[in-house]
């Protein structure tokens, strides 16, 4: 574990911290109500508390044993998003008081990017009407961007939630048996016996393109801070010194083939379960991780140094870097990879650690969302046509 935080950083942190308050203290003094004084300083009391959590970087006894505070908020984010959603078992609107605390406690948290800055040029004019270049501060460029894209991103998805509040066509049934796959603790929705109207049935397909959407914007913020990243030296040193030997014989061979179909090589693999995706996921990319070392190394005598040529490496990454790119598409519901978690663990940029785990939660429950929709069409789908349930079994 590393120290919760570098010396240099304090004085930042303890700004952002006691802006946090300022904010909130300005709000109780404009309360009139003796109700709502009482409201605010609770808050102010909850606010206090996270943040020191944040400070002490979850290490309560003060021993300086915690994570770094970039790790620190990402758990936050993504410990309040499980406490806020849970498992969304059904269609229907969150509780008011659980978005309301999902609300103000994310925008607790989003608060710190308002002082990730960076300079500027800007044009200003003396009072003699002489114009200067000076340089200002401004939120950082793709916190600037990609913060209200996301929180537009939360909003889509807690307003499509809402928008299954007044619909009566399908149901769940109370204390139901549930399903009969690997989901079998969610409730299987009910339909009409003829299934549903054809207007509710293009309301719900409007549904699920609108998640759909939400779900390909997640994941493109989330891979973009991904890949910005840097790779961290104590997972590089867990990698074998070549790609065959992280692939194996067969599918190193596929993509280092002169023909290479990725559709092909993914058709004779097992890729059944979540389990064997993501091993599959962490080989390749290990193997890109090991041929960009291969790329980069100058010193003939290096032990990433490589016979082949530089353009069969450039090749051989870009086939690899195609595949991982179908898997993203294709099993979007995937755990994280070695990777993905090595780079969140051993990340020291906040800017960075707040856009992926706000990007990731959104994706995940976008995800969630979209899976209950497509069950409620499932059984549609089985309602007008029975015989489809029979193939699919």
């Amino acid at each position: 574990m590393v120290r919760a935080m570098e010396e240099d950083d304090q004085p930042m942190e303890q700004q952002k911290t006691g802006w946090a308050f300022t904010r909130s203290e300005n709000l109780k003094s404009s309360m009139g109500s003796d109700g709502m004084k009482e409201r605010e300083h609770s808050d102010l009391d909850q606010m206090k508390e996270k943040f020191t959590k944040l400070l002490l970087g979850e290490d309560m006894s003060g021993g300086g044993k915690g994570v770094s505070s970039a790790l620190a908020l990402s758990n936050a984010i993504t410990n309040l998003a499980a406490s806020a959603f849970g498992e969304q078992k059904r269609l229907e609107p969150m509780a008011p008081e659980t978005k309301a605390r999902w609300r103000k406690e994310i925008d607790w948290l989003l608060s710190v990017t308002d002082h990730i800055v960076e300079f500027a040029p800007s044009k200003q004019r003396s009072k003699d009407g002489t114009q200067m270049e000076i340089m200002v501060t401004k939120q950082r460029t793709d916190l600037q961007m990609n913060i209200p894209a996301l929180r537009k991103l939360d909003a889509v998805l807690l307003d499509c939630l809402d928008n299954f509040k007044d619909q009566n066509e399908f149901y769940y049934e109370k204390n139901a048996d549930g399903r009969k796959d690997d989901k079998w603790w969610i409730p299987t929705p009910k339909v009409p016996p003829n299934g549903l109207s054809e207007t509710t049935r293009k309301w719900l397909q409007s549904q699920k393109d609108s998640v759909s959407q939400v779900i390909k914007a997640a994941m493109a913020i989330n891979a973009q801070v991904l890949t910005e990243m840097e790779v961290p030296e104590s997972y590089v040193d867990t990698l074998p010194k070549n790609g065959r030997s992280s692939l194996g014989d067969s599918i190193y061979k596929s993509i280092t083939d002169e023909y290479f179909d990725p559709d092909i090589l993914l058709s004779t693999l097992d890729l059944s379960s979540e389990h064997k995706i993501l091993e599959f996921k962490n080989k390749i990319e290990a193997s890109v991780i090991i041929w960009k070392r291969k790329m980069n190394a100058k010193d003939s005598k290096s032990s990433w140094s490589s016979a082949v040529s530089l353009e069969k490496r450039e090749l051989f990454e870009d086939r690899a870097e195609t595949i991982l790119l179908i898997l993203k598409h294709r099993f979007p519901g995937i755990p994280q990879s070695s990777l993905d978690i090595s780079k969140i663990q051993c990340n020291r940029d906040v800017g960075h650690a707040i856009l992926e785990s706000y990007s990731r939660i959104i994706e995940s429950l976008a995800f969630t969302v979209l899976s209950r929709i497509e069950d409620v069409l499932q059984a549609d789908s089985l309602a007008q046509n029975p015989s489809n349930g029979e193939q699919k079994r």
